[in-house]
């Protein structure tokens, strides 16, 4: 494994190693960097040392819990929306400021701003995407919510040399019994600690212990807990996408025959170059069905993905809408007051009343 130059910073062998091992899973143990350092080959105060170069070089964006939105009891959805040209970047800005609004992309399509949101229970997510949609002055808003998941993971390969076609190492999305409706108190403190980025620190979990007022096993316990009950996906590292080297960032969405959606929906999730893969509702000037992100180093990458699905599945009619901006990446934050404060500031009587241009 040879030294890649991303942007201005060298990423040596361990570079590559560290960022493809803790994309997939960070270690749930008390020193964590120890952990690591014993698979990459060096000790723990090298790997910190490592881990702080690439975070303050912008490499690595957090590391945190990964919980599954709809088992907290939350509803969340894909939406796009049709702006002017002229002031994309002011629309953009507003719906950025929605305290649920995770995502948010200026995509090459006549809907040029794609976003996701999150409500917390109790909360009428159509309400929200009333007053956005009014707020931020579009002309039509799509909502795209989640029919059937297939796949939900980014892993992606910094050291660039796995095969475009190559099956993802991923598992594949499992569904449980446990909800957030029976979360103790506790949980939901371990909840709002596992969310926030990790201390980048020898024992970064004692000191969620301590702000608990528990012990370091007992968020370690709850952690691991939470992933066996399906109600966190992982704990992993996010990256900056396109400072570790990969630029080009589409969403490929697929026609395919409503009795095959299942069949070509799993096909596509097997892509390592596939994070994301999703079943979503149609409309008539809409009618692609299968959604799929596909995250690589260059354009003529995603096309060499995107040549391998169209010869495996035998699919044809899809489009690429590939990201031109981002206008803000996070993970969705629960349990947080912003969301009530966000409500009485933004939401009027109107917005809870059914679409008026029929989106």
């Amino acid at each position: 494994m040879a030294v890649r130059t991303v942007g201005r910073v060298a990423l040596d062998e361990r570079d590559q190693s560290l960022l493809n091992i803790i994309q997939t899973e960070f270690p749930l143990v008390p020193r964590p960097f120890a952990a690591l350092g014993e698979r990459l080959g060096e000790p723990e105060d090298a790997v910190l040392r490592r881990y702080i170069r690439l975070k303050d070089r912008r490499i690595i964006r957090q590391v945190s819990a990964i919980f599954d939105t709809r088992k907290l009891g939350y509803r969340s959805s894909l939406v796009a929306s049709a702006v002017d040209e002229s002031r994309v970047d002011e629309a953009a800005d507003v719906i950025s400021a929605h305290p649920g609004v995770s995502h948010n992309y200026r995509r090459d399509h006549e809907f040029n701003i794609w976003w996701t949101i999150a409500v917390p229970p109790g909360t009428d997510l159509q309400t929200h995407v009333n007053a956005l949609h009014r707020l931020s002055g579009a002309r039509s808003t799509r909502v795209l919510p989640t029919l059937k998941l297939y796949k939900i993971g980014v892993d992606l390969d910094v050291s660039d040399r796995r095969s475009m076609d190559a099956q993802s190492v991923l598992p594949a999305y499992r569904d449980t019994a446990r909800t957030a409706e029976d979360l103790s108190d506790d949980e939901v403190g371990h909840v709002r600690e596992l969310q926030e980025d990790l201390a980048v620190e020898p024992a970064p979990f004692a000191s969620m212990a301590r702000r608990l007022g528990t012990s370091e096993n007992a968020v370690i316990s709850a952690a691991h807990a939470f992933i066996d009950e399906g109600l966190m996906r992982r704990y992993a590292a996010v990256l900056h996408h396109r400072r570790a080297g990969f630029g080009a960032n589409a969403m490929s969405v697929w026609r395919v025959p409503e009795e095959l959606t299942d069949h070509h929906g799993y096909q596509l999730a097997g892509y390592a170059a596939v994070s994301h893969c999703y079943r979503r509702p149609t409309y008539p000037d809409w009618p692609y069905a299968l959604f799929g992100m596909i995250h690589a180093t260059s354009r003529a990458k995603v096309e060499e993905a995107v040549a391998s699905i169209r010869e495996r599945t035998g699919l044809e009619d899809y489009r690429l809408l590939y990201s031109s901006r981002e206008y803000k990446k996070i993970r969705v934050r629960y349990f947080d007051p912003a969301y009530e404060a966000w409500t009485a500031a933004n939401v009027e009587p109107g917005d809870a009343a059914p679409p008026a241009d029929g989106r």
